[in-house]
């Protein structure tokens, strides 16, 4: 017998969806075709986030009960009207075809591969090797709450605000909390990194107890946020705004305002709230491209560091394919 399916209409395409009844979330009984209208129900704010980036996707086949699959080539299969862009890959000299959303019938077709989150880089396609997104990640030690979280991203807003830039949180779907700036894409993304890392020392040195941005993680205090300035670095991505994550109550990525922080809990946050919350608020991200940081005063900061004989520990090289 045929599996059963759907055809979902999006702008003017036609996806079909098979299996739309297979459970994706057990905890929370969601099913692919959940996963679908959810991401119809963001539809702006998805696409507004992964607008022509190359993007990785996280698939789950079976659902949350099976194997998660980190892919980065596009799924085959693709009708022709989805788009990709090519990467190449240094150390493997390899490239791979990556999903570049232009349109939300790309992100439901992405669904019907059972892909659940979206990672995107912090580059678009016309300049791949610039990154014109400066993305701050506020990754909780094992043993550090979430309030600490939350003190952290006040110590953050209120650097960014000193150097007058606009920063645009979100929660991370999971533990953590995200900002990104929009900026322009003058630098390759080792002088982003270099640029957030200072970013993040200059935080660290606001809130000291709070904050570590020591590179490896066995040296780190539990209790402090790590400000993951790594998550510039070249083929190093996160969940998108708006994506779900594959955890077991279907989480999701979700913009916030500043205002909101002491009181949003992520957990509040899933594919069941945030379609009405969506249709309350809008995208809060939005209006991100209307703000565009110059990095120049990061990388003063950075140079007065390393002049200061502070070393970057943790130079990474290009993620393999």
């Amino acid at each position: 017998m045929a599996s059963p399916f759907v055809e979902i209409e999006v702008d003017d395409r036609v996806v079909k969806v098979t299996n739309p009844e297979r459970v994706y979330f057990p905890e929370v009984g969601a099913t692919k075709l959940d996963v679908v209208e959810y991401y119809l129900a963001v539809g702006p704010g998805i696409v507004n986030a992964l607008w022509e980036r190359p993007c990785m996707l996280h698939r789950f086949p079976k659902g949350l009960a099976g194997d998660k699959v980190h892919q980065k080539r596009l799924p085959s299969g693709a009708p022709d009207w989805v788009e990709t862009v090519q990467l190449f890959f240094p150390r493997w000299k390899r490239t791979a075809d990556e999903l570049c959303v232009t349109e939300l019938g790309a992100v439901i077709w992405a669904v019907q591969m059972s892909t659940v989150e979206f990672h995107p880089w912090n580059s678009r396609r016309g300049q791949t090797e610039q990154p014109d997104e400066w993305r701050i990640d506020l990754d909780p030690g094992p043993e550090a709450s979430y309030d600490t979280v939350r003190k952290v991203a006040h110590v953050a807003h209120e650097v960014l605000d000193e150097l007058g830039a606009v920063g645009y949180p979100k929660t991370s779907g999971s533990k953590g909390l995200h900002v990104y700036v929009r900026i322009r894409p003058d630098g390759d993304h080792k002088v982003v990194r270099r640029g957030a890392l200072a970013f993040a020392r200059e935080v660290e040195r606001r809130a000291p107890d709070l904050v570590t941005t020591t590179w490896w993680k066995k040296d780190r205090d539990p209790e402090a946020v790590f400000v993951d300035y790594n998550q510039n670095a070249r083929d190093h991505t996160i969940a998108a705004a708006y994506s779900l994550r594959g955890l077991p109550d279907a989480r999701v990525s979700t913009p916030i305002r500043w205002e909101e922080i002491d009181d949003a809990d992520p957990r509040d946050f899933t594919i069941r709230t945030v379609p009405k919350r969506f249709a309350e608020v809008g995208d809060l991200h939005a209006d991100i491209d209307d703000h565009v940081f110059d990095i120049a005063p990061l990388l003063e900061w950075a140079d007065r560091d390393e002049a200061e004989g502070k070393a970057d520990e943790g130079e990474p090289d290009d993620n393999d394919d």
